[in-house]
């Protein structure tokens, strides 16, 4: 049997005391975020954060069973770049969130606070059944909710530090699929915009474009692109560099002839900005998003091909993983992801080659 990691053992590996370690670790103040990085990379790469009856495992659970049905579940989603609850993506998750939790006779308690003091004055493990996590979420916060060994689920992110179960939309997979649907189509010169750096889900979107594109042989623009490192991710913040860039496509008979976009609201973007250049969806340039928000369907023309991303269905699905890890806390760690659709549409046209076209003649 493997001896257990000491906060002696990680203060010894980088030289400074137990004091030290114990502070980066708890999430308190008095160490700078340099001291504490390498506290918490040393602290992963010993494995202090998995081994059996160490960090994050000192909850205990309660004697009475039906009290945990009188508990309530923390939901965690700090209000960072538009993640917030009135998001089309985000809110709707949330809204999974709270009627699992109501349809199970949980109270619920959601903090958008950021900061780790805010967040572990609340944090008392007897009062909550546990943490469910959505979006993004610093380490340290993460860090100071397995301390005090409170269950999590966490939403559409994960951290390498912290041992979680998770959910994910299966963003890989549709993407792909999505890709490949253009790509049948006869388009061979196809583009992603999006910040891939938002979020874990734009990511996975550009692997998914990028893995078909590849399987294909087709070229793929670098990983560093502006175009995929949009400037925030509220329309009017990326806006004028997208038109610019369109513009300039334009002018120089460069434009893509199809556009994949790693949601619906920078297809809608993209969609406003060609008309004014004269190219047309999908007669010049074919345009698909992601999520199926509403006015991807009802409210454009011509309607938004994209990936329907079933997003209360993963809140849902996280409120359940709860309250099973809650009944077996050893159980393995698993990583859900919810199957996503591709949702055909008219902003897709088929590109017909010159050899086609002569053929048919």
């Amino acid at each position: 049997m493997a001896k257990k990691v000491t906060m002696q053992q990680i203060a010894d590996q980088l030289g400074v005391s137990k004091f030290v370690v114990s502070k980066a670790l708890s999430g308190k103040d008095g160490v700078s975020d340099a001291t504490r990085e390498r506290v918490i990379q040393a602290a992963s790469q010993l494995g202090y954060f998995t081994q059996p009856r160490g960090y994050g495992q000192n909850r205990k659970q309660p004697a009475n069973p039906e009290a945990s049905s009188r508990q309530s579940v923390l939901v965690l989603m700090p209000n960072v770049r538009f993640q917030t609850a009135g998001s089309l993506y985000w809110g709707r998750i949330l809204n999974g969130v709270t009627e699992a939790l109501e349809s199970f006779g949980l109270g619920v308690v959601i903090i958008s606070e950021q900061r780790v003091d805010a967040v572990t004055s609340i944090l008392n493990p007897d009062g909550f059944l546990g943490l469910i996590g959505i979006g993004q979420i610093s380490t340290p916060l993460l860090l100071e909710v397995h301390r005090i060994g409170l269950p999590m689920v966490l939403i559409d992110h994960e951290d390498p530090l912290i041992p979680a179960d998770t959910v994910f939309a299966g963003n890989v997979d549709a993407s792909v699929r999505l890709t490949g649907h253009l790509i049948g189509s006869g388009h061979r010169n196809l583009y992603f915009l999006g910040n891939t750096g938002f979020s874990r889900s734009f990511r996975d979107r550009w692997i998914g474009y990028r893995t078909a594109m590849e399987e294909h042989g087709l070229p793929v623009q670098d990983v560093g692109d502006p175009m995929n490192r949009l400037e925030g991710i509220d329309g009017a913040v990326y806006e004028p560099e997208l038109r610019q860039w369109l513009a300039k496509r334009k002018k120089q008979g460069t434009l893509p002839t199809a556009l994949v976009c790693a949601n619906d609201d920078v297809a809608l973007v993209a969609l406003r900005n060609l008309e004014p250049l004269g190219v047309r969806v999908p007669e010049d340039v074919s345009l698909v998003g992601f999520d199926n928000i509403h006015e991807s369907g009802g409210g454009t023309s011509p309607e938004l091909t994209t990936v329907h991303v079933p997003k209360e269905a993963m809140g849902r699905r996280a409120t359940l993983r709860l309250l099973e890890r809650t009944q077996d806390p050893k159980a393995p760690l698993e990583k859900i992801l919810i199957s996503s659709e591709l949702v055909m549409r008219a902003s897709v046209a088929e590109l017909r080659t010159e050899t086609e076209t002569i053929t048919e003649k």
